[in-house]
């Protein structure tokens, strides 16, 4: 497994932090670099312009025991995630009793020292990994940190003066919006793709936090951690996903939000970790049936199913029949909007949680536990 280390250089993106502006979603994104506005004739200034600082990750990773004698765990699992996602995860063949397996992705490059953004799967279990960038150039990477729940690593590579692409805002775009793709598919090299915005916030069921871009510019396996540009030339999303009946581009693929992006990456190269609050409850949509008869709107809110003993929300009063309409100022229209909430919040922050109780609005002071530490317990 690769050590997850704390960054040589603690300084890396203070710098760039400082200069950091609040999207509207509470976020933390960094402030872009001047960006070339894209001319009549196409987007060739603009690809010339930040190509060199996107990247192939190549990683090494140990064929466990199982893989080598061809019994590899959850294997029908694996075979379902291809067929519905098209096995948009790095190129890992099969190859029994090989003491290594390889595996393929992208990334970008976001600090003139080193830093580099990729998917948590393209680096995840990886032995050794090897950043080679535009020019032919080669160099061993190190994990500073890594978030499973929003499939974003940081990565770190020695090195000064190299090519950078600026964070833009991924809450300010609309659909319909054009977008361009850049990574390294089926290892061919620095592709570009082209097309439009086709959703936002769209739930793929991946994980607690889905919010995905989904876009119909052409990303296949390899393209994984590469950056999802705007006609700007700013990184508004991270390619993560696929939607592919036989694996290949179906034009449906999805991209981790830069607002998002930007925040854990903040976090990871603080410390290497992601700092999550946690409230400690099971939660599950409103019913239209309930909301019919409460007087809301069909699904708004979250209904707590169940309070877990010695959590805060036990501490603060919450009850199993609540129906939580707001966490910290932020409306909850649906279930998902109060995992979110609770885990942009940052562990033993004091929040106002408004909560729906028999027919009767009340205000409750929650303090929010980290999660990591409550998972581990």
């Amino acid at each position: 497994m690769t050590q997850l280390l704390t960054p040589k250089r603690s300084t890396k993106l203070t710098a760039a932090l400082l200069a950091a502006s609040v999207a509207s979603t509470g976020f933390v994104t960094l402030s872009p670099s001047a960006a070339l506005a894209v001319p009549a004739g196409g987007y060739a200034d603009l690809i010339e312009q930040f190509s060199p600082a996107v990247v192939l990750v190549e990683v090494t990773a140990a064929v466990t025991p199982a893989e080598a004698d061809g019994t590899m765990p959850n294997e029908e699992f694996f075979k379902e995630f291809q067929r519905r996602f098209g096995d948009n995860t790095p190129q890992m063949p099969q190859m029994p009793n090989a003491p290594d397996r390889q595996g393929l992705g992208s990334g970008f490059i976001i600090s003139s020292d080193g830093m580099i953004v990729t998917n948590n799967h393209v680096i995840d279990g990886a032995t050794t990994i090897t950043v080679k960038f535009a020019d032919g150039t080669e160099h061993e990477a190190t994990v500073v940190g890594a978030d499973p729940l929003t499939d974003i690593a940081l990565l770190d590579v020695e090195g000064s003066g190299l090519p950078t692409v600026p964070f833009g805002s991924s809450g300010a775009m609309r659909v319909g919006d054009e977008v361009i793709a850049m990574g390294n598919p089926f290892g061919l090299g620095g592709t570009v793709t082209t097309g439009i915005i086709s959703a936002k916030d769209r739930d793929i069921h991946s994980g607690p936090f889905d919010s995905f871009i989904q876009t119909d510019a052409a990303i296949n396996r390899g393209n994984s951690g590469g950056p999802l540009f705007n006609d700007q030339g700013e990184v508004i999303g991270v390619n993560t996903a696929i939607l592919s009946p036989n694996g290949a581009s179906a034009g449906i693929g999805f991209a981790v939000p830069s607002d998002l992006v930007s925040s854990v990456v903040a976090d990871l190269e603080d410390d290497g970790q992601i700092d999550r609050g946690w409230l400690g409850v099971q939660i599950k949509p409103v019913s239209e049936e309930v909301a019919s008869v409460l007087g809301l709107e069909a699904g708004q809110g979250a209904m707590i199913e169940k309070v877990i003993d010695g959590t805060p929300a036990q501490e603060a009063g919450l009850q199993s029949g609540d129906i939580v309409l707001s966490f910290d100022g932020k409306k909850i229209d649906e279930a998902r909007d109060l995992t979110r909430a609770v885990a942009s919040t940052a562990p033993d922050t004091l929040s106002k949680v408004k909560v729906l109780r028999k027919g009767k609005h009340l205000t409750l002071d929650v303090t929010l536990a980290n999660r990591a530490k409550a998972q581990d317990a």
